[in-house]
C-alpha cells in the first residue's frame, strides 16, 4: 500500500499487461481462454443427531450445488460441500441455509472450513468442463460417495525452484493420480486458495471414490515423492465422509 506522503509508483511501459485468464491446451488450433471458475467451500459441523433432514435445509438456490456428507471422525459430525460460479452466493444464499431450519442448533467445526477455486495448468484439452463441469461430476456422483478433504501448503523452497524442475516434481504426483483414476479408485478435485484461508494454505485437495480404502492408499502412496517428503510445509487437517445427499445434477 502507498503512504498518504509517496508518490504512487508507476508501472513500466513494458511490463507485462496483467492476464487472469485460465488457460488450457489448443483446441482446433487454437488456444483456450476463459474467465469463469467455480467457488468450492467446506463447511462443518457437530451435533447432528439426524442428518437427513439437514437435507431438507439446503435450498435449491441457481447457481449453487450442493452435497451433503456424514463425517467418519466423529459420530454427529457432518459437513456440506457448497460449490458456484459466482463467489457472492456462498455470502448469501448459502450463509442463509446454513445459519437456519435444522443448522440452528449444530456447532461450527472451523478447522474443516475449507475453501477455493478451480483452476487450471495450461494443457487440459477441455479448459471449461475442467474448470467448471468435472469437479461437479466428479463431487456429485452417487457412484462414488467417499471423500478426503484436505488443505496443504508448500515450502517457499518450491516457489524458488526452476520451472521445470517444479514440473518434473509435480509430473510424479501426477502419474500416481492417473494410476488411481484409471484404475477407477479416486477421482480428485484440486484448488487454488492463495490469500483464502486463513492458515495460509496454498491448495485445497478433494479426493473422492467408491470405497474409502484407495482414497487412503492414494495418500499413503504419495508420502515419499518428492513434493510431499521434501516441499510440504502444512498437511491437513483431513476431513473424512461419506455423501448422504447432493444436489441432483442435470442429465
Amino acid at each position: 500500500m502507498t503512504h498518504p506522503h509517496q508518490p504512487a509508483a508507476h508501472v513500466p511501459a513494458d511490463a507485462p499487461a496483467l492476464d487472469l485468464l485460465e488457460k488450457g491446451g489448443p483446441k482446433d488450433g487454437q488456444p483456450q481462454f476463459s474467465s469463469r471458475r467455480l467457488f468450492m467451500q467446506l463447511t462443518a459441523f457437530t451435533g447432528c443427531r439426524d442428518a437427513q433432514k439437514l437435507a431438507a435445509g439446503l435450498g435449491a438456490h441457481a447457481g449453487v450445488d450442493y452435497v451433503l456428507y456424514e463425517e467418519a471422525g466423529d459420530p454427529t459430525g457432518v459437513a456440506v460441500l457448497a460449490m458456484t460460479e459466482d463467489p457472492a452466493l456462498l455470502i448469501s444464499a448459502v450463509r442463509r441455509d446454513l445459519q437456519v431450519g435444522p443448522f440452528t442448533d449444530l456447532r461450527l467445526k472451523p478447522e474443516f472450513s475449507m475453501f477455493g477455486r478451480t483452476y487450471s495448468l495450461g494443457y487440459e484439452p477441455k479448459l471449461e468442463d475442467w474448470l467448471l463441469e468435472r469437479p461437479r461430476r466428479v463431487t456429485c456422483d452417487p457412484a462414488t460417495p467417499w471423500a478426503i478433504w484436505y488443505p496443504l501448503r508448500r515450502t517457499g523452497a518450491f516457489s524458488r525452484l526452476p520451472r521445470s524442475e517444479q514440473q518434473q516434481i509435480l509430473k510424479e504426483h501426477g502419474t500416481i493420480g492417473r494410476q488411481f483414476g484409471d484404475a477407477g479408485q479416486a477421482g480428485d478435485v484440486r484448488l487454488a486458495c492463495h490469500g483464502l484461508d486463513k492458515n495460509d494454505n496454498d491448495f485445497v485437495i478433494g479426493l473422492v471414490g467408491k470405497e474409502l480404502h484407495p482414497l487412503s492408499a492414494l495418500v499413503e502412496t504419495m508420502r515419499p515423492t518428492v513434493q510431499t517428503s521434501q516441499y510440504i510445509a502444512n498437511l491437513g487437517p483431513f476431513f473424512v465422509g461419506r455423501a448422504l445427499w447432493r444436489t441432483p445434477q442435470k442429465p
